[in-house]
């Protein structure tokens, strides 16, 4: 495993729609296990291929439960509102208010090409949408309806 440099906003990589993974192969695998890698060596809870430069639907995923590899992720429900706090790898530094749905159900693919299903409430169905917004050229702050500064985040 190695890490993965994280690409910055700004570059044009972050707003391609990515293509979908065909081949399940070891070189899928090292590229989950360096952005996994990447993801926790940067204090993130998701990664999304764009961010490392790869154009492929892959990312991953970790609120505090385990890691979680999405591949070739599709929203196939989405209720109830929630508007938090959110901040990007790409972006160090910046924060804004985003509205997420409050839950959500993924269907996607896992490392061997089988699919699974995962359902997301709070941080994880936010983190479930900002990477599959990523897979699809939308960053946070296209959403953004406040920017704010870290200070004021914590006060908030």
């Amino acid at each position: 495993m190695a890490l993965r440099n994280i690409v910055k906003f700004g570059d044009e990589r972050l707003r391609k729609k990515c293509r979908e993974v065909t081949a399940f192969d070891d070189k899928l695998w090292v590229l989950l296990d360096d952005m996994y890698e990447t993801m926790k060596a940067s204090d993130g809870v998701g990664l999304a291929a764009p961010q490392v430069g790869i154009l492929r639907r892959v990312a991953v995923i970790d609120v505090g439960d385990g890691p979680i590899e999405l591949i070739n992720p599709v929203i196939t429900s989405m209720r109830g509102k929630q508007h938090e706090v959110e901040g990007c790898l790409s972006s160090p530094n910046q924060w804004g208010y985003v509205e997420r749905p409050a839950k959500v159900k993924v269907t996607a693919m896992n490392r061997y090409g089988k699919e699974f299903k995962v359902e997301g409430t709070e941080l994880l169905a936010r983190a479930l949408c900002h990477e599959i917004d990523h897979l699809n050229g939308i960053l946070f702050t296209d959403l953004a309806d406040e920017m704010v500064d870290i200070d004021d985040k914590e006060e908030k």
